[in-house]
């Protein structure tokens, strides 16, 4: 196509310049319409704004003639654009040809994606097929491994081997190697018997040797065991050897409980058997061989506390023979609940030859400390080897040491009958007491109810013995007792004695019955002691009396007690009374005169009687130099009294030195009455003693000790 003919067809598609606008377009409509005008005006508003119209408006050229001017202009412009276009139309067809050649190619990409795409759908179905095939294949192998894993241990648990055939049949049962196939004997025994519940085909191949292997190793089991036992009955055998050697073969007897009942019933009773028959000969033999070391001299009927001195010659003197203890006194007898609680047991034929002999809360102590050691030992052998806890373990425990036991409650039945020796009973309890806290801490329950049975014995005989000695106390006639003195009585020394032991065993182990009966035989000396004092003529005497038995019962019973104790309170505030009564009774009279005119002063002036006052104004004179003339040597004289009248120093130092400082008191009171008046103005106020002086004379004379 040449440039002449694009630039005729341009030309041709334009219209004239004159040509009449195609009428198709319908008639006008002339009718107002604001919006149209509105809009009219608004693109002349803005035509007028534009730089060109703005210029042709300033130079006034026609508006018309401007227009086919610009027109003009267009049509060259145009003309040019095409002729541009025709010179560009062979790069432009060139282009063209490029352009239809790249869809060419990429209709041909387009094949080839959409021919990759349905191989691809056809990989991932491969894909997705093989994966489920391997899911298949996993889980057939995770069965087949299943059922291997099954049918291996099921023939390993149900195979007998050789080997264990051999040793089962041949070897020793003391063999370590025959306790090992024992061990696996067992597990395939059980290992059968579950698997025929189940109906197992397989366990018929095995049972026949299975059973004959079972009964091999129940024999061998049976007579090894049975030797073992009988071996106890053997005289001077050591049995708690034999015990250790069947505890490591503690897996027999759970063999024959598994397998084989009547055997291991069979196994159980004859160990009953022979060590309830072994442990009541024993404990049998080493009673009476005890009881033989007692002291021969022990406490009877007649031996209370309340019964004279002359009744039994010697009682309370010095123990004819070694090593005696007295009743009421617990001395070194208090060692079998601290130090000795635990001691070796006493060996009978080594403390006769060396001619011992022993109080019976020793042998009790001694006695029943062998017990706690074999049963607490038995007890725990019991339950493991014998496979038995809570109260299978106590019956069976009780089936081996029942009659042990009950010939001990006998034998202290016996015993207790007769005793009167409260301080042995009463530790004999507190050894109780401490035996079960030390198998409590062995956690070996075995003998509660044994301890029991015994405290119940026990403790009505203590209290008992106690009302014996309360009564004693209460129906004594002091008439009877013959001469007396002021110095401390035997009675209350036997009660200090007694109640400081009591109330120092009684410390660990704290029971509200031991305070209850020591209060009422507390209350009965303290009328006892009333009851002598009037015996003596002379209030001083019974003062003298009071104090030194008090003072006496104190120092026992603090060397025991403790101070904050019931008994140390009660009697330090009788002493305390006791002891101001009998300051007054020393200060009397050498100063009698001046203490009863001091007091009736201080009454008159405390309410006011001036009158009577002036009547005592004749006795100021004689009463200040009645006291300058003899107070040293009634100082003196008071002292040497105190000193003859007290047997312990430290309380007649005390006593001194209480009657001392009330001597000063009563003076400095004396002084304060008659600096009042009317005896202020009396000149015989002169002759008074200064009281710092009287004070430095004082304790020229209070005695050290």
């Amino acid at each position: 196509m040449s440039a002449d003919m694009l630039l005729t067809e341009a030309q041709v598609s334009q219209p004239g310049e004159n040509e009449m606008v195609d009428d198709t377009l319908g008639p006008l409509d002339l009718s107002p319409n604001d919006s149209i005008l509105d809009e009219v005006d608004v693109h002349i508003q803005a035509n007028l704004g534009d730089s060109l119209v703005q210029e042709a408006l300033k130079t006034g050229v026609d508006l018309r003639q401007y227009s086919k001017q610009v027109e003009a202009e267009l049509q060259q412009i145009e003309h040019a654009s095409i002729r541009d276009y025709i010179k560009e139309s062979q790069n432009i067809a060139s282009l063209h040809h490029q352009i239809g050649a790249c869809d060419t190619i990429l209709q041909r990409m387009e094949e080839m994606l959409t021919t990759f795409q349905s191989d691809l759908q056809s990989i991932s179905a491969e894909i997705q097929s093989l994966q489920e095939e391997s899911l298949a294949m996993n889980v057939k192998l995770r069965n087949r491994q299943a059922v291997r894993g099954e049918l291996s241990q099921l023939v390993d648990e149900l195979a007998v081997p050789e080997h264990m055939v051999t040793v089962i049949l041949d070897v020793p049962v003391t063999a370590q190697t025959f306790m090992e196939q024992l061990q696996e004997l067992n597990n395939k025994i059980n290992f059968a018997k579950e698997q025929a519940f189940r109906d197992t085909l397989a366990c018929r191949d095995v049972q026949d040797v299975l059973l004959k292997l079972k009964l091999k190793a129940i024999s061998k089991i049976r007579e090894f065991v049975l030797q073992k036992i009988y071996s106890f009955r053997k005289p001077m055998t050591n049995y708690q050897v034999a015990q250790n050697t069947l505890l490591k073969f503690r897996f027999f007897f759970e063999f024959l409980l598994t397998n084989e009942r009547q055997v291991a019933k069979e196994v159980r009773d004859e160990y009953v058997e022979t060590m309830s028959k072994i442990y009541c000969s024993y404990f049998k033999s080493y009673t009476i061989r005890l009881m033989k070391l007692q002291f021969e001299d022990v406490a009877n009927k007649d031996d209370l506390m309340g019964v004279e001195d002359t009744a039994k010659k010697g009682f309370f003197s010095m123990p004819s023979l070694k090593n005696r203890n007295t009743i009421f006194t617990l001395g070194n007898r208090g060692a079998v609940i601290t130090a000795d609680l635990e001691a070796p047991i006493i060996v009978p034929h080594a403390a006769q030859k060396s001619d011992t002999k022993h109080s019976f809360e020793s042998l009790f102590r001694s006695q029943h400390y062998a017990l706690v050691d074999n049963c607490c030992r038995e007890f725990l052998f019991l339950c493991d080897f014998f496979m038995v806890s809570g109260n299978p373990a106590l019956d069976l425990f009780n089936s081996v040491l029942g009659r042990s036991l009950n010939m001990f409650i006998k034998h202290m039945e016996t015993y207790v009958a007769g005793c009167y020796d409260s301080i042995a009973i009463f530790l004999c309890i507190h050894i109780i007491l401490r035996f079960q806290t030390i198998m409590a801490r062995r956690s070996v329950p075995a003998l509660d109810r044994y301890w029991d049975h015994l405290l119940q014995l026990l403790w009505p005989r203590f209290a008992y013995i106690l009302q014996l000695n309360i009564e004693s106390i209460h129906t004594t006639e002091p008439q009877k007792l013959g001469s007396i003195d002021t110095h401390p009585h035997y009675i209350t020394r036997r009660y200090a004695e007694f109640s400081s032991a009591i109330v120092s065993i009684n410390q660990t182990f704290p029971k509200d019955r031991v305070h209850n009966l020591l209060g009422q035989l507390q209350v009965e000396v303290e009328n006892f002691i009333l009851l002598m004092a009037a015996e003596f003529s002379s209030r001083k005497e019974q003062l003298v009396f009071l104090i030194n038995n008090y003072d006496m019962m104190l120092i026992v019973l603090m060397e025991r007690a403790a101070e904050d104790s019931k008994e140390v309170e009660g009697f330090q505030q009788l002493l305390n009374a006791r002891t101001q009564e009998f300051v007054e009774e020393l200060l009397a009279p050498p100063f009698g005169g001046m203490v009863a005119f001091v007091k009736d002063t201080e009454s008159y002036l405390e309410k006011g009687q001036l009158d009577k006052l002036r009547q005592s104004e004749s006795q100021v004179v004689p009463l200040v130099r009645g006291f300058a003339a003899t107070w040293k040597q009634a100082i003196e004289s008071i002292s040497e009294d105190v000193m003859r009248s007290f047997t312990n120093f430290k309380n007649g130092t005390g006593i001194i030195q209480a009657a001392l400082t009330q001597l000063i008191q009563y003076y400095h009171r004396f002084q304060k009455v008659l600096a009042q008046p009317p005896f202020k103005a009396l000149p015989i106020r002169g002759e008074l003693i200064n009281i710092h002086h009287l004070m430095v004379e004082v304790k020229k004379h209070r005695p050290n000790f």
